[in-house]
């Protein structure tokens, strides 16, 4: 795919969700596809390799939090993989300021190499465990907004994003179709952990019959010290 047809499925992907693109980002998103593609010859990054796909359900998929982000915010990447949701939100919002959190070495290899050929700013990948570094009183509740994409239920979800994020911070949690059986098991962790459902967002991707929903949990009071449990825990033993 050349430069031309895919800044014009971005741009017309885009529309849908009022979203504009400059011509620097576009050259961005471009690079960091072939990037993409490129690195998951070595290493498994996504399962997603065709570049329409990569478009529609990474970028285009990544970008519809943009609205809930307030200027100048702080955000946390959980389990960001690839660098979903965190890059492409870089990449259109050169005022927030981004840590990617991966316990994979290989990963935050491709996702400095991401940050380095992009010339982004503001954004650092660091290798750690969540149940770790969620312990670090430099970085706990020292966060705005925490996201994460695709890694876990929302209960075991929750323990991993609630004690990074500030009261009156929020979690934005991005699932698939289906999600009313999680809503409901997950009710009695968050509130323990701190949080409250703000939101809930039904959607459907541009030009697709791709089911997505949107779950925004608000920092209403501290989490206990005790969370995240140790590594392992929170997907084990759910807070049910």
């Amino acid at each position: 795919m050349d430069i031309q047809e895919f800044s014009d499925l971005m741009i017309k992907y885009g529309k849908e969700l009022n979203l504009v693109f400059t011509e620097e980002q576009l050259q961005k998103f471009f690079k960091y596809m072939n990037l993409l593609i490129e690195w998951n010859g070595k290493i498994n990054l996504t399962a997603i390799i065709e570049p329409k796909e990569i478009i529609l359900k990474h970028f285009i998929d990544c970008l519809t939090i943009i609205k809930y982000i307030k200027p100048n915010k702080t955000i946390i990447d959980i389990g960001t993989g690839a660098g979903f949701p965190g890059i492409p939100i870089k990449i259109m919002r050169d005022d927030v300021k981004i840590t990617l959190l991966d316990s994979l070495n290989k990963r935050i290899n491709f996702l400095n190499e991401i940050i380095c050929k992009l010339e982004l700013k503001n954004i650092n990948a660091v290798h750690a465990r969540i149940e770790e570094y969620a312990k670090n009183k430099q970085y706990r509740e020292k966060y705005d907004i925490a996201t994460s994409r695709a890694v876990a239920n929302l209960t075991t979800l929750s323990e991993y994003m609630l004690p990074m994020v500030t009261i009156k911070g929020k979690a934005i949690c991005m699932k698939g179709a289906e999600v009313d059986e999680e809503i409901l098991k997950s009710k009695n962790s968050i509130k323990v952990l701190g949080g409250e459902i703000d939101k809930i967002e039904e959607f459907t991707l541009p030009k697709s019959d791709n089911k997505r929903n949107l779950i925004i949990i608000g920092k209403i009071k501290q989490t206990p010290n005790k969370y995240p449990r140790k590594a392992g825990t929170p997907s084990k033993e759910p807070l049910y």
